[in-house]
């Protein structure tokens, strides 16, 4: 496999205020924290459905997108923006809530399935499977049957500071991507302590 090239960060999450907060909408947390720490703005793009953000880190321009097509119609929107673009699947970052990590576990992963998320699901018919993932963890509340209050609830104090905090570790690790490689960045994320942020990402 050729080692990926960062060219698009897309965060999952559903439009809306009242969503804005909820554990589901922590890839827009991170593509958020990306745009205020990199002095990006995000401009409505009808063509993608969604919002897009331009960024640079260092001599590397990255795309953000937010979709705004509802969690899981996340395809919808990524799809165009691929093609517009030119970018392969394997050169896209795809930000998700993770329910099978503890709060604010962080981990990077190469392709793979889409574990039932419904967001995944939806790239998954529209890219295929070989993009890469930031798994946020979110943690998971005991049952199947909480799952879907639990996701589109906010998490208590604690633990969102837990998630942004995490956010800001998957936050530094995307230069080491872009500068080196993709396993040097896991390698960061995954086993360094905690590094000193690149900027705290805004409060929703």
């Amino acid at each position: 496999m050729s080692e990926q090239r960062l060219r698009a960060i897309v965060g999952l999450g559903n439009p809306g205020a009242e969503y804005e907060r909820t554990r589901h909408n922590t890839g827009f947390w991170f593509v958020d924290a990306l745009a205020s720490a990199y002095r990006g703005s995000f401009r409505s793009e009808p063509k993608f459905k969604g919002e897009v953000a331009r960024i640079r880190i260092g001599n590397d321009e990255v795309l953000l997108l937010k979709p705004m097509t509802f969690m899981n119609k996340s395809g919808e929107a990524i799809q165009p923006l691929a093609a517009f673009y030119k970018i392969a699947p394997g050169d896209i970052l795809v930000a998700h809530d993770e329910l099978d990590l503890p709060v604010g576990t962080m981990k990077l992963k190469r392709a793979g399935g889409h574990g039932g998320h419904n967001g995944l699901r939806s790239v998954h018919q529209h890219l295929g499977e070989e993009y890469l993932r930031l798994r946020i963890g979110i943690g998971h509340p005991g049952t199947k049957d909480q799952v879907l209050g639990y996701v589109l609830g906010r998490p208590n104090s604690a633990d969102d500071k837990l998630i942004r905090d995490g956010l800001i570790d998957a936050m530094n690790a995307v230069p080491v991507w872009l500068d080196q490689t993709l396993e040097k960045a896991m390698q960061k994320l995954h086993s360094a302590p905690p590094a000193a942020p690149v900027s705290k990402p805004p409060s929703n």
